[in-house]
């Protein structure tokens, strides 16, 4: 069968934060993708602002590199996506290993394969695409390169790799610095032999087979990405598999539900470094965007109007984590950050609190994340939003309230399904690396939660990696507390696992709220007396309502408090005398912190200026009164 020599596509998988995308910036600015004024960001593929802040890839993106041989040959494109390596931006992942014939897996040369790492080569191996393995980070000083490596063959052993899959290229490299060798380095070192990433792209060359097609074979493009453009509109990244696609051209677009439409490509573009430009024809093998269908979703099919033959659909797993997200219905809804003065109302004007805007805005969502499912609830302004875990979810929310969006959300609950008549829920395995010292207390907090040590191994250095076996429900809310009793020095990385029967009831919270009983402003004496009650979440000034949760109190029960109680007048003294008493500094929680911190029974407000923790319930007499009817059922 014809060849495209020209041409290979890649992606590149890792576990999160060992290095895809620094080393994917190292081999733009080799392979002269920008002029030598242009003044270049690190990590140049995160162009979102989460990404950047956060310090993570969330979406798949791609790009392309002009790399000349150093034979002289004609310049060859190397077609690059960059996946994250969370598990729960799988759909991303899947996504774009649908558009490559072969991976590049990253590995840390001191943290080895993580289970991120084993949930991109799973799905890699899936898909029969050949792998190199990159060894990054070999400067580290706690750097174990042959250990690594060993571990990395065993991973393979363990997920069922072919004897063709288990022969593949490694490669050594510091993604830093840009530089990449065949020859193994001194653990700590970076490599001697090389000074750029040139053996890392031969390897490439010689490993990526290059895309095979059928000269007779009507057009096939599979559509895997979607992008929005103030003036083309909707934008559809695809692939053609066969065929060619030209601008102007007429073609046959085939839906999910199989209808087929005739639609004519008014944009045609190609990737080159971080930008698209015009082009005139994509061939088989070519990752394109065009404009000119606004109802494009992913996993349809651009075919040939004569002979429309269609593609398999992408499909990825199961979610496994939903919450309900709804309007505000908070007492403070459509107000500023302090509900007062002009700047509130300035900020108030462009707020989005009516049930059609946000479910306008999980649609939409839909369209490009095809990991998330969105369903209707008994209430109009509310809807189940599953997706793949806490993070991904979270993350959406994020974007929701910085595009002015105020929510109340649920607290996160597990996906359950029905086998053979029993109930199931899904489980996680849970790698921590914790220093020697602390992991009895790992170990009794993996207890609670019901969660079962697989594996226990001592590399020699101080640290253990402790392998778990738990139920998805006792991860929510884990991180935190693991972060406290390990002095911030834990690592802990989970993967969805399969589903198990139900564990039954779990305590993961043993302390209950503090919530204020009244409207008003935080108060610096009120905070006085009631910092020995618990942890408080609040600044003074700070505006609360009855039912916000206001603290952690130090008992399992809840408490209601007035935390806008003022300091009276009296004719021996002003009511500002005598405040000698310091406020310890209030725990200020973020959006995940709120969404883990929440109980069966509480729910989480989020604005563009705050989050808070209420009561679903937020009158103290109706809250009385439904825990005295559930004492009596009992």
């Amino acid at each position: 069968m014809p060849t495209r020599h020209d041409i290979r596509n890649v992606a590149i998988v890792a576990h999160v934060d060992h290095g895809k995308t620094t080393i994917v910036d190292a081999m733009l600015k080799q392979a002269g993708a920008f002029a030598a004024h242009q003044q270049l960001d690190d990590r140049m593929m995160d162009s979102n602002d989460l990404e950047r802040e956060k310090g993570i890839t969330i979406l798949a993106k791609n790009t392309a590199v002009k790399y000349h041989p150093k034979d002289g040959g004609a310049p060859i494109t190397i077609n690059i996506i960059d996946t994250p390596g969370h598990a729960d931006f799988g759909g991303e992942v899947e996504r774009g290993l649908s558009m490559v014939d072969a991976v590049v897996l990253l590995v840390d040369a001191s943290e080895g394969p993580l289970p991120q790492t084993r949930f991109v080569l799973r799905k890699a191996l899936q898909q029969r695409k050949p792998v190199i393995l990159c060894i990054n980070k070999t400067d580290r000083p706690d750097s174990r390169i042959d250990e690594v490596v060993n571990e990395t063959y065993d991973l393979f052993l363990d997920l069922d790799a072919d004897e063709d899959q288990i022969e593949f290229p490694i490669v050594y490299a510091c993604g830093r610095d840009g530089i990449a060798s065949l020859t193994k380095p001194e653990d700590g070192t970076v490599p001697a032999d090389s000074e750029n990433l040139e053996p890392f792209f031969s390897t490439i060359l010689e490993h990526v087979p290059a895309p095979v097609y059928d000269e007779e074979a009507p057009l096939q493009a599979h559509v895997t990405n979607l992008d929005a453009d103030n003036f083309l509109g909707r934008i559809a990244l695809l692939r053609v598999e066969q065929g060619e696609l030209r601008k102007g051209q007429t073609v046959a677009w085939i839906k999910r539900d199989g209808t087929i439409s005739s639609v004519r490509i008014t944009e045609l573009m190609m990737t080159e470094a971080l930008t698209r430009k015009p082009a005139e024809v994509a061939g088989p093998g070519d990752i394109c965007a065009v404009a000119g269908i606004p109802e494009i979703m992913i996993g349809e099919t651009l075919a040939d109007p004569e002979n429309p033959i269609a593609l398999p659909l992408i499909t990825v797993d199961e979610p496994a984590i939903s919450m309900v997200i709804g309007t505000n219905t908070s007492p403070m809804v459509g107000r500023g950050g302090s509900g007062k003065g002009a700047d509130a109302k300035a900020a108030v004007k462009d707020r989005k609190v009516t049930a059609r805007q946000v479910k306008d805005r999980l649609d939409r969502e839909l369209i490009g994340n095809v990991s998330l499912r969105v369903l209707d609830t008994e209430r109009p302004d509310a809807w189940e939003v599953q997706g793949r875990g806490e993070l991904a979810l979270a993350i959406l929310v994020e974007q929701m309230r910085r595009e002015g969006f105020e929510l109340t959300i649920g607290k996160p609950q597990v996906v359950t399904r029905e086998i053979d008549g029993k109930v199931h829920e899904p489980v996680e395995r849970m790698t921590i690396d914790v220093p020697e010292e602390h992991m009895g207390a790992v170990t009794q907090l993996m207890g609670v939660r019901k969660g079962r040590m697989d594996n226990m191994s001592n590399h020699g250095s101080g640290w253990v990696r402790m392998e778990f076996v738990v139920p998805s429900r006792g991860l929510i809310g884990f991180r935190t507390e693991f972060l406290t009793q390990t002095r911030g020095t834990g690592i802990g990385h989970s993967i969805h696992e399969g589903h198990e029967p139900w564990f039954g009831q779990l305590v993961t919270r043993n302390n209950g709220s503090l919530v204020a009983d009244r409207a008003g402003a935080v108060t610096a004496f009120a905070m006085t007396n009631l910092q020995e009650r618990g942890v408080l979440f609040t600044d003074p000034g700070t505006e609360v309502y009855e039912g916000m949760i206001v603290g952690e109190n130090s008992r399992a029960d809840d408490m209601d408090v007035n935390i806008t109680k003022e300091k009276k007048l009296t004719n021996m003294r002003s009511s500002s005398a005598d405040s000698f008493e310091a406020i310890v500094p209030p725990r200020k929680l973020s959006l995940e912190q709120s969404l883990e911190f929440c109980r069966d029974d509480e729910c989480v407000e989020v604005t563009p200026e705050a989050v808070r923790i209420r009561k679903v319930v937020l009158d103290q007499k109706d809250r009385s009164r439904t825990a005295s009817r559930a004492k009596s059922a009992k």
